[in-house]
């Protein structure tokens, strides 16, 4: 719960968060609600290598029915129901008898809500931006150079600077009806990590065609199951969902994408030395290429293979390792971390891009628990120094003076309560500190912003680097003042 009505800090404001259609995704019956497709309008869905061409009707309620007779909300639950397969970008993949894609009918129909903005000021004419710089991408992405750009970049086109679940949300709903999405995924690496805004994805026939076989794996490589949400259309009468990924992913670790210092399995023992002494490494990945993982080498490993055979050649060092995707969830990667000691880590192209250890999770562990400590220390703090210098009744009668949430005890007070007392001139004068009254509960109140966004559980990007010595400094003011 938040304790002031001036807003949670868990999100930065979104601009004209409900531009499109109140942060919800476009669907087919939006496009029949304004006229711009009717009812029994025929599509096809070519597929160019094979040849086939899948048939579908628009409904009155804005479905699109197969041949078969089943319909569907979503043009790409539609698309991969026609084929048996997916998935597809069904705004890419349904045309109209004049060969223009339902996506283009998507991009008229946002351009007549965006322009002009439904709000005057700041906020319409940030959404109106952020709708010319969507667009610019999507135009960009098409031609075939893509932006890129940071995360912390991208969510400044928000006025965002942290990704909380609304944001979000927010951002992928705003990217999907314009096409795009982000690779990497942006919830699932570093604020500070770079992607790129690609279009809309390929017929997977095309991609089977130009990409040709995938490079051979190892033997010796183990995967974990994977736990991130599917890259398909749900195989259900719904529309698109692809929300960002909640919770802490192994991407959002600093070294998990960072790239590898590798060997390859002809290496020497002195240059697997070297590397490793050279970078203060525990372990070397053993890479042939960039996606065929054939192991690691450890100090142990190397250790026991030469006190085994003094003139053992490098391969028996070679040990097996273990890899993981970036968008895994970090909770769900923990046992196989503490099992191996460490995990290589694969990005979107499923490239080894870096290494995690235990080392590493403990530190992002910790430093995501320490404002929480804090936050903990400065209520308790707070709570001692109002009850042993004002009376309850008088906090009863500025925090809850008609009874209705039955205030009775120091203990029930919230950050509120300590604001509005401590802002009080007279039962501040109780005090009898030597301080700035208003100096220290603008104080109070921009810790109030950092509280609240910790308690909503913002916690994919820590609050900022100022906030932690402004916790301890109020903390140690109110020891050395509060006895």
């Amino acid at each position: 719960m938040t304790d002031s009505a001036q807003g949670d800090g868990t999100e930065e404001p979104l601009g004209r968060a409900s531009y499109l259609f109140e942060g919800r995704r476009v669907l087919v019956s939006d496009l029949v609600a304004v006229g711009l497709l009717k009812a029994g309008t025929r599509l096809a869905f070519p597929r160019r290598r094979s040849g086939e061409v899948h048939l579908a009707e628009v409904t009155a309620d804005g479905r699109i029915e197969l041949s078969d007779g089943r319909r569907f909300k979503s043009p790409s639950t539609a698309a991969a129901a026609a084929t048996g397969r997916g998935p597809y970008d069904g705004w890419t993949a349904w045309e109209l008898e004049n060969g223009a894609l339902l996506d283009i009918l998507r991009q008229e129909l946002l351009d007549s809500v965006a322009e002009p903005p439904l709000h005057s000021g700041p906020a319409g004419d940030s959404s109106a931006a952020r709708h010319a710089r969507l667009k610019e991408a999507r135009k960009q992405a098409d031609a075939g150079t893509p932006v890129t750009l940071t995360v912390r970049d991208l969510l400044d086109w928000w006025g965002a600077s942290r990704r909380g679940y609304l944001v979000s949300e927010q951002i992928a709903t705003e990217l999907a009806n314009h096409g795009l999405s982000t690779m990497p995924d942006f919830a699932a690496v570093g604020i500070d990590d770079r992607v790129t805004l690609t279009g809309p994805s390929v017929d997977p026939e095309d991609v089977a065609e130009e990409e040709g076989p995938p490079e051979q794996q190892a033997p010796t490589e183990t995967e974990t199951p994977r736990t991130t949400r599917a890259a398909g259309p749900a195989a259900s009468d719904e529309e698109d969902k692809g929300e960002p990924i909640q919770g802490q992913t192994v991407g959002n670790l600093p070294s998990a994408l960072r790239g590898v210092v590798s060997v390859t399995s002809s290496a020497s023992f002195e240059e697997v030395f070297t590397k490793m002494q050279l970078n203060g490494y525990s372990q070397l990945p053993v890479l042939q290429g960039t996606r065929n993982l054939q192991g690691a080498v450890t100090w142990e490993s190397v250790a026991l293979a030469r006190h085994t055979d003094s003139n053992a050649p490098f391969t028996r060092a070679i040990v097996k390792a273990h890899a993981v995707s970036y968008a895994d969830h970090l909770i769900d990667v923990l046992p196989y971390l503490e099992q191996h000691g460490f995990l290589l880590v694969r990005d979107q192209t499923n490239q080894i891009a870096g290494i995690i250890t235990i080392a590493d999770v403990a530190a992002e562990y910790g430093a995501t628990a320490r404002p929480f400590l804090l936050i903990g220390d400065l209520d308790r703090q707070l709570r001692r120094i109002i009850s042993e210098g004002i009376d309850l009744a008088e906090v009863i009668k500025l925090c809850d003076p008609e009874g209705l949430r039955g205030l009775t005890s120091f203990g029930q007070m919230s950050y509120g309560d300590y604001q509005r007392v401590l802002s009080n001139p007279k039962q501040w004068d109780r005090l009898g500190w030597p301080l700035d009254r208003n100096s220290f509960t603008a104080h109070l109140d921009e810790l109030r912003a950092v509280r609240n966004e910790l308690m909503h559980f913002n916690d994919k990007d820590k609050v900022g680097d100022d906030a932690i010595p402004k916790l301890r400094h109020m903390i140690e003011l109110l020891r050395n003042y509060g006895g």
